[in-house]
């Protein structure tokens, strides 16, 4: 796993996330999700080439449901790109790295 990627806790969330100096690409998965699997690979790159623009942060539903169920996650992998601790924008399901290197460039 990419050192640049964080794995974020529901005590953690707010120093991670929302206190974050710089723009956070929040991912909400599941060891049993897939999808989540696939696009893992993918954040690990991104977190690499985005080193010092966006931070990645990973939450783990099934450990850290108070955050999942704060942000309304039903569906998952669900990325939710958070500026100055307000969530900007959204993607759900899993996207080739073009996509998501989009969505990002969109939001920071």
């Amino acid at each position: 796993m990419s050192n640049n990627i964080v794995n974020t806790t529901d005590s953690n969330f707010e120093s991670d996330v929302l206190k974050s100096e710089v723009p956070v690409l929040v991912d909400f998965w599941a060891g049993w999700c897939a999808p989540c699997k696939a696009i893992a690979p993918v954040l690990e790159v991104l977190a690499d080439e985005y080193d010092g623009k966006v931070k990645i942060v990973k939450v783990d539903v099934t450990t850290c449901e108070n955050v999942a169920q704060n942000y309304n996650i039903r569906n998952i992998p669900a990325l939710l790109m958070f500026k100055n601790g307000e969530v900007v924008a959204q993607q759900v399901g899993a996207a080739p790295k073009s996509k998501l290197a989009a969505f990002i460039d969109e939001n920071i």
